[in-house]
């Protein structure tokens, strides 16, 4: 097997930045901002049969009303199970079981938890931040080395550095997008 190009080094930070971004989409998903969403419990996973499914497998999640989120299992023996994991996520949620569906009340968010939440985010989009951060040095890394084994030429290095420093940035571009979104969802009373 040859060496690569330097196209085919730098095309390596992009699925692995995608994959990040994709998980710091599905984090801020499950941050709950006052309104009864759907995605705020259906991959809470839960432990049924020794069996472990997320609970958009196991019932049907509605939103009858803004502070209301109503869970229908399709086997109503797993009533209990699924009030358990709803519990044990995490998520300060408190489910009522009334012996067929399992109901969630969502309270408004005060103004000092709506900031928590904004600064919980804000965490959370360094964190992915720092992860591109490490991608891009790892991919770097590689660029170099290829440069010192003759694979690539000092022009080639500036162009690999170009393109990375272009790419972190697009990405850093839609994490900052999600974040200026979701703060909008939560300050939005």
């Amino acid at each position: 097997m040859g060496a690569l190009t330097l196209s085919e080094i730098i095309k390596e930070a992009q699925p692995k930045m995608t994959s990040q971004l994709n998980r710091f989409e599905e984090e801020i998903k499950k941050i709950h901002v006052g309104r009864a969403e759907s995605n705020i419990v259906e991959d809470v996973v839960v432990s049924y049969y020794n069996t472990n499914m997320p609970l958009k497998q196991m019932a049907s999640i509605s939103t009858p009303s803004p502070n209301l989120i109503v869970v229908t299992p399709w086997d109503k023996n797993a009533l209990g199970d699924i009030e358990l994991a709803i519990k044990n996520a995490q998520m300060s949620l408190n489910p009522t079981n009334d012996g067929n569906v399992i109901h969630i009340n969502l309270s408004p968010l005060s103004q000092e938890r709506r900031q928590e939440m904004t600064k919980m985010i804000h965490n959370m989009a360094e964190e992915v931040r720092i992860s591109f951060r490490t991608i891009r040095q790892d991919i770097w890394q590689r660029v170099v080395q290829a440069e010192r084994a003759h694979e690539l030429s000092e022009d080639d290095r500036y162009k690999g550095e170009e393109q990375l420093n272009k790419t972190i940035s697009d990405f850093n571009k839609q994490v900052d997008e999600k974040v200026t979104q979701k703060e909008k969802d939560i300050m939005t009373i």
